[in-house]
């Protein structure tokens, strides 16, 4: 028996934490199928499974009304009460790990190395792990840039010699992608064995590297070779799984999707209409990583908007990586946009998608993502920042979120050979009061305009309690989070009216 042990992954171009499930499991557990592996001998773990057995004996503990959900251990597969056996009989565990780009989730906790290592020696103590297995070390902790749980702070340090093979590209998950859609096929029904499934995000990838012109002095992406899927092995792979009862896909593991194959129209729109025409009852169709000066800069962009929006779910968001407006940081770091680029792109990608959606959301929107940290970053900087966002909000224009973390400082990038931590020790007595001020002059006016109160809000996933607060979020590529007075049934879908507004999410109350 052959073992896939998730401790979720984050990265700048893919997400891996429930409710998502990212490409790496599946495309391990193909890979396993492709060696000659009978899928019932591949089985899916989660850290939530192990942590399960390791801090409460396997059983699942009881939440009163005055609790907080346990999310350390709230995503257990449905393998769960089988662990001890699992491990006893597996004669290869494989750890798929790493967090580069970490951020708050709701209803789940990534596990970290020193964590897993523990435990896994913890189930060898107890002889209920085969001591004979050989264990690997997957997935982006295994990369050059290992993994870390907050932006700021050097790389998790992992010296064990538990693992008997560290590999980023073990089994030739990253390999070409003739190869990736094979693995993709064969190991689409891993997906059944997740947690939230089938009410889980699936993350879809369609090409590596970073094609647009600017190369990011923090970023990995500049260093891999562009490549794309082909529009018949996407579309394929999501027929498959939507075969499977799979109705949620995000098109995210890319760093630009208006950039595949070269911002190809016909290409783009024959993506986008074989995946609605092959699969009619489709919940859940969002993309993910936006360049916008790719928007501004191409006239193509408009088409491909359009047809975002047409074939697309609404409550979609195209994350703009946009990182600072302080144009003489994104010139010291080679950042991909300027300011008026990417003011530009927020004009275009409202004008097209700002229509309010079924789900009560605006079909398509973007989203900022700032940095602080970067090179030259000065107090100026934040003003700077205040003053587009500001600006923004004066012209009118929707924002679904603003997404602000420190750099990671990520190995063989240039921010780290170059500056280092300079300005992340320099600025960092400021950063909280930096963001505390976006927050609360930006996001709260934001939210407002964006979800008017009475606004409702179709098939809210009920998530986790917080005493007597219940907190749901839709299915999305980023969901908001809303806060239910009373403790309702976990796991249910709901329609929620929208009663008032949070700095970065709302309170409501169920529909009935």
């Amino acid at each position: 028996m052959k073992v896939i042990i998730d401790c979720y992954t984050d990265e700048p171009s893919g997400l891996g934490v429930p409710p998502y499930i990212g490409t790496y499991p599946r495309y391990l557990a193909g890979a396993l199928v492709l060696e000659g592996n009978k899928e019932s001998e591949i089985k899916y773990l989660t850290v939530d499974d192990l942590r399960l057995w390791h801090f409460y004996k396997g059983r699942v503990p009881e939440t009163k009304v005055s609790d907080k959900t346990d999310i350390r251990v709230y995503n257990l597969t449905p393998n769960w009460r089988e662990v001890p056996k699992i491990l006893e009989k597996s004669d290869r565990i494989i750890v798929n790990a790493g967090i580069h780009t970490p951020g708050k989730y709701l209803s789940a906790l990534p596990g970290t190395l020193p964590e897993i290592t523990k435990i896994l020696e913890g189930f060898s103590e107890r002889d209920g792990l085969n001591t004979k297995a050989k264990k690997v070390l997957t997935g982006p902790a295994a990369s050059k840039q290992g993994s870390r749980l907050e932006g700021g702070k050097k790389a998790e340090k992992f010296e064990s010699e538990f693992f008997d093979e560290t590999q980023f590209n073990y089994l030739g998950i990253e390999g070409l992608f003739d190869q990736t859609s094979k693995l993709a096929l064969a190991g689409a029904f891993i997906v059944k064995q997740h947690p939230q499934f089938p009410a889980s995000m699936i993350e879809i990838e369609t090409g590596r590297g970073c094609a647009s012109h600017g190369k990011c002095w923090f970023c990995v992406e500049p260093g891999k070779v562009v490549m794309f899927r082909e529009v018949k092995d996407i579309v394929e792979e999501i027929k498959l799984l939507y075969s499977l009862d799979a109705r949620h896909f995000r098109i995210g593991k890319q760093t630009c999707f208006y950039s595949y194959k070269n911002r190809n129209v016909d290409e783009i729109r024959k993506m986008l209409s074989g995946i609605r025409n092959n699969c009619g009852e489709i919940k859940t169709l969002h993309i993910d990583n936006v360049d916008p000066s790719v928007v501004a800069e191409y006239p193509e962009s408009i088409e491909i908007t359009k047809l975002i929006v047409q074939y697309c779910t609404s409550g979609n968001v195209a994350a703009f990586g946009v990182e600072s407006f302080d144009e003489k940081v994104c010139a010291a770091n080679n950042l991909n946009s300027r300011p008026d680029l990417t003011m530009k792109a927020v004009e275009i990608i409202n004008k097209y998608g700002a229509v309010r959606g079924n789900n009560g959301l605006p079909e398509f929107i973007p989203g900022i993502n700032l940095i602080f940290g970067l090179n030259k970053e000065s107090k100026e900087t934040h003003e700077i920042n205040v003053n587009y966002l500001q600006e923004i909000m004066d012209k009118g224009y929707l924002l679904r979120r603003i997404n602000i973390r420190q750099a990671t400082l990520l190995a063989n990038t240039i921010l780290t050979k170059v500056v280092g931590s300079k300005y992340l020790k320099k600025n960092k007595k400021y950063y909280w009061k930096w963001r505390n001020q976006i927050r609360q002059e930006i996001d709260n006016k934001m939210l407002e305009r964006v979800l008017p109160r009475g606004t409702i809000l179709r098939d809210v996933k009920l998530e986790i309690y917080d005493g007597k607060t219940t907190f749901g979020r839709q299915i999305g590529t980023y969901p908001l989070v809303i806060g239910i007075k009373d403790r309702y049934q976990l796991g249910k879908f709901v329609d929620v009216k929208v009663d008032n507004h949070m700095l970065r999410s709302i309170t409501g109350s169920i529909v009935e």
